[in-house]
């Protein structure tokens, strides 16, 4: 009998605890039922144990119980093999390992993420001594670790320089120049990894204009990072697309505007980019690279970006849309031009709601979920789970929030940063109460309250200065659902 652990599956080893997750949160599991989620597990000590000899080649029970048989030498290696074995079968019940008769039958099981197969997975639950006593996740490990942050996430910035001219873009076009060099990349994720970091984004602006993308990518997979690339894919190529599908733990986030292509184009300002990046989702799905489409609503493509949910849906694919557009982090905002006004989104909600008669009631279920909110909740998982680093070592909150630099990994480690910077300090002491006016305010479970949005559209940048026209987002959404609620009532 063969065991290996699945390839979309990623496990971190804490000494007395081991942590398994899938990583698969791109967006793509919500249209595409080939996999269900299975979520993730903290495991015992010697659970911990059992899995870290397991990694993703396969190997026979009686290696596996030699190897286990190493940090467990006063159990005989029989009470070891049995133990192995039922240990393994529970795993492969919740979906995080496979096994096989062979080393062949074992192998064709790891299945890949495909666009052309829909077997959903049925999970089934089970209970062991493998598990850590019935808690949360989440609870276990913010008890764990006494409420210290933890750092889950990281962001990096490969390279500012685009060669696309978004005209919503947060970033102003004449910073666009620099480049990480590939040492302090190296650095900087090894530095990610001894954190025991789990997800990673690369962005740029284009990730792939930086000489050495591909290397990249290589080493993150080499560390076993969860991978999200942000890219307008028009610089594709049988390259990267080959260490793309190398790593099963990798997946892309791509912007596509309209289905008109003078429309995207003119977001883009550059001729040419819509089929460029539309040839390339195509070939991303054609080599069962998972993807999200990213799709921001502005007054360019209001009246058609319907288009591309309808083809991405059309093509299995998940494509957000969001009408959240921010302005520039050098407090400039001549990108909000493009941004729609308030009449305009009104006019945008009603044709959702048209179209998904859920539409509405998701908003008010996720408001339901808003009135437990205590003044004393963090206002974000910025420096609580997150951190970004830009292409000059320079770290920051969160993408958008550029200007408020928290330290340089040039200079200090990472590490340091995490759990010494004063401003990183500061923020993680805000809370809730912190804000009276959205305390107060009665449309507050209709708003996510962003730090970002007051600072990059405040002259000054103070992030506590509430922005007025995100208020008037949420009242406008609580209007819209009290109608939609007496609408929906009266017509029973």
């Amino acid at each position: 009998m063969y065991f290996k652990q699945k390839s979309n599956v990623i496990f971190r080893n804490y000494g007395s605890f081991g942590y398994i997750s899938d990583i698969r949160n791109f967006g793509y599991k919500q249209t595409n039922n080939n996999e269900n989620h299975i979520g993730d597990k903290i495991l015992s000590e010697s659970g911990a144990v059992f899995l870290s000899v397991l990694g993703r080649k396969a190997q026979t029970l009686d290696e596996l119980a030699t190897k286990i048989n190493r940090q467990f030498s006063d159990v005989d290696i029989k009470t070891i093999k049995n133990d192995a074995r039922e240990f393994y079968y529970m795993l492969e019940r919740e979906g995080f390992i496979v096994y096989g008769d062979t080393l062949q039958e074992c192998n064709e099981k790891d299945t890949r993420f495909s666009y052309k197969t829909l077997n959903p997975q049925i999970i089934k639950d089970s209970s062991s001594t493998i598990w850590h006593p019935e808690k949360s996740t989440q609870d276990f490990l913010k008890e764990y670790f006494k409420g210290k942050p933890q750092l889950i996430y990281a962001h990096i910035e490969v390279i500012s320089k685009c060669n696309e001219r978004c005209i919503h873009c947060y970033i102003p076009h004449d910073t666009k120049v620099s480049h990480i060099e590939p040492d302090l990349f190296y650095d900087v994720l090894e530095q990610c990894r001894n954190m025991r970091l789990l997800h990673l984004t690369i962005s740029g602006g284009e990730p792939m204009l930086h000489k050495n993308f591909c290397d990249f990518l290589r080493k993150c997979r080499e560390y076993d990072f969860s991978v999200n690339v942000l890219s307008n894919l028009t610089l594709l190529n049988d390259e990267i697309i080959k260490e793309m599908k190398a790593n099963p733990l990798l997946g892309i986030q791509v912007s596509l505007y309209s289905m008109d292509s003078n429309i995207h184009d003119e977001i883009t300002q550059v001729k040419g980019s819509f089929e460029k990046t539309k040839s390339a989702i195509l070939k991303l799905i054609e080599n069962d690279i998972p993807l999200q489409i990213s799709c921001p609503i502005i007054k360019q493509n209001k009246n058609c970006y319907n288009d591309v949910i309808k083809w991405a849906k059309k093509h299995r694919i998940h494509a957000g849309d969001d009408f959240v557009i921010i302005a520039r982090y050098n407090h400039t905002t001549q990108n909000l031009s493009c941004r729609l006004s308030i009449n305009e989104i009104k006019e945008v909600i009603s044709d959702k709601a048209a179209n998904d008669s859920k539409y509405l009631e998701q908003i008010e279920i996720e408001a339901e979920k808003s009135k437990n909110i205590t003044p004393n909740d963090f206002i974000c998982s910025v420096c609580e789970s997150s951190i970004c680093i830009a292409d000059n070592g320079n770290v920051y909150p969160c993408a958008g929030w550029q200007d408020y630099i928290v330290g340089n990994v040039k200079e200090t480690s990472l590490k340091e940063i995490w759990d010494y910077s004063e401003k990183v300090q500061h923020l993680r002491g805000l809370r809730k109460e912190d804000f009276p006016k959205c305390i107060q305010c009665s449309e507050k479970e209709f708003c996510t309250m962003c730090m970002v949005r007051n600072a990059n559209e405040h002259p000054l940048g103070d992030p506590m200065v509430v922005n007025e026209y995100f208020c008037n987002i949420a009242k406008l959404n609580k209007e819209m659902v009290l109608e939609w609620k007496h609408n929906h009532t009266n017509s029973k």
